[in-house]
C-alpha cells in the first residue's frame, strides 16, 4: 500500500491551506521560531459562527446570548488543546463559512449539522457544548435547576417534592401501599 504522488500532493496542499488558517496569513515559518500560533477562535466572526452552531444544536428561546457565548469559549478552549485539534477545528470552521452556515435558517442549519455529525469537528463542538451550556449558572436559573445537592446530603431531605409543576400523586386511585 503505497502513497501515490497525487495523494501526497493533495495532502500537502490541504495541510498548507489549513495551516495558514490556523497560523494566520503569514504562515508559521514567517512568524519566527518563538512566535505563538494564533489560537482558533481568535477571530470574532469564528466566535459568532460557533455561537450560531451551538444555538442550532441546543435551541432554547429563553436563553440569552451569554450562555451560548460562554459555551463557545469553552468549545474554543477544547479546540486549542493540540495542534491537531486546531487544524481539524479550523477545517470545520472553514466548511461552516463555505456553507454560509451563519445565514442558514434553523431547518437548513439542522440538515447541515446532520450531514457533518460524524466529523471530529462536530464531535468537539457537541461534546464540549453540552457540558458547558447545561453547567452554566444562568441556564440553571432559567430552567429552575437549584444545582447539585450531593454536598448537602442529597435531595430527599431538602425539598424533593417542592416541584410545583408536577401534579399531585394520585395515591387514592391506586390504593395505599402496604
Amino acid at each position: 500500500m503505497g502513497v501515490s504522488r497525487r495523494s501526497l500532493l493533495l495532502g500537502s496542499a490541504s495541510a498548507a491551506v489549513i495551516g495558514s488558517t490556523v497560523f494566520g496569513s503569514k504562515g508559521a515559518a514567517a512568524q519566527g521560531a518563538d512566535a505563538t500560533p494564533i489560537a482558533v477562535g481568535a477571530d470574532p466572526a469564528d466566535r459568532r459562527l460557533i455561537v450560531r452552531m451551538i444555538r442550532a444544536l441546543y435551541p432554547h428561546d429563553r436563553f440569552g446570548n451569554g450562555p451560548y457565548e460562554r459555551t463557545a469559549d469553552a468549545v474554543f478552549g477544547a479546540a486549542n488543546q493540540t495542534p491537531a485539534q486546531k487544524l481539524a477545528f479550523a477545517a470545520g470552521l472553514q466548511d461552516l463559512r463555505s456553507a454560509s452556515f451563519e445565514d442558514l435558517d434553523d431547518s437548513a442549519a439542522a440538515e447541515y449539522l446532520k450531514g457533518i455529525e460524524g466529523s471530529a469537528f462536530f464531535a468537539t463542538v457537541r461534546g464540549n457544548a453540552v457540558a458547558a451550556l447545561y453547567n452554566d449558572q444562568e441556564v440553571w436559573d432559567v430552567l429552575g435547576y437549584e444545582g447539585p445537592s450531593f454536598d448537602q446530603g442529597g435531595y430527599v431531605d431538602r425539598g424533593f417534592n417542592d416541584l410545583d409543576w408536577l401534579p399531585e400523586p394520585r395515591v387514592s386511585e391506586y390504593g395505599e401501599t402496604q
